[in-house]
C-alpha cells in the first residue's frame, strides 16, 4: 500500500507544477486537477463529467483557497470513485481510481495541431510572388533579409562616391 500511495503522490505532484514555474508541487489548482481527470481518464463522459469534477473540486478546497492538499486530493478521489465505479465496494472503487492515477504525468504532445489549409500554404508559397515581392526572395525561397526589404545602392564606381574601385575601363568591360 506505501508504494502505492508514493506513485499516487508522484502523481500529484508532476499535475501540480505542471504549467506553473513557482509551484512547489504540494497545492494542486483546479485547472491542474482537471487536467489530470482527463488525461488519467477518470472523466468517462458518462459517469464522470468535467462538471462532476469541478463540483467535487469546489467542494473540497476551503472557501477562502484555490488549492487542495494531497489530503484533500485523496478525498476528491474518493468522491468521483464512488460515482466511476458504481458497481464496486468503496474500498475496490478507491483502488480503481488510484490506479487510473498512478505513475502518470501531464500529456503535452497533441495539445496545439498545425494549421495546414490550401489558403495558408498558397499565401506563404514565395515561388508564386510577383512584383517587388518576389525581389524579397532568392531563388531557393529562403529570404534575403534586409536585402530583399531596401534598395540597397552600389556606392561603389568611378564618378559618384568613388573608392579607388578600379577605374573607368575596367567598369565599361
Amino acid at each position: 500500500m506505501a508504494g502505492e500511495i508514493s506513485a499516487l503522490e508522484e502523481a500529484f505532484r508532476k499535475f501540480a507544477i505542471h504549467g506553473d514555474t513557482r509551484a512547489t508541487g504540494k497545492e494542486m489548482h483546479g485547472k491542474n486537477w482537471s487536467k489530470l481527470c482527463k488525461d488519467c481518464h477518470v472523466i468517462d463522459g458518462k459517469n464522470v463529467t468535467v462538471t462532476d469534477v469541478d463540483i467535487v473540486f469546489s467542494k473540497i478546497k476551503g472557501k477562502s483557497s484555490r488549492t487542495i492538499t494531497f489530503e484533500q486530493f485523496k478525498e476528491a478521489l474518493q468522491e468521483l470513485s464512488k460515482k466511476r465505479f458504481k458497481d464496486k465496494s468503496d474500498e475496490e472503487a478507491v483502488q480503481e481510481i488510484y490506479k487510473l492515477i498512478e505513475g502518470k504525468a501531464p500529456i503535452i504532445s497533441g495539445v496545439t495541431k498545425a494549421i495546414s489549409s490550401p489558403t495558408v500554404s498558397r499565401l506563404t508559397d514565395t515561388s508564386k510572388f510577383t512584383g517587388s515581392h518576389k525581389e524579397r526572395f532568392d531563388p531557393s525561397g529562403k529570404g534575403k533579409g534586409k536585402a530583399g526589404r531596401e534598395d540597397l545602392v552600389d556606392a561603389s564606381g568611378y564618378v559618384s562616391g568613388y573608392k579607388h574601385a578600379g577605374t573607368y575601363d575596367h567598369k565599361v568591360q
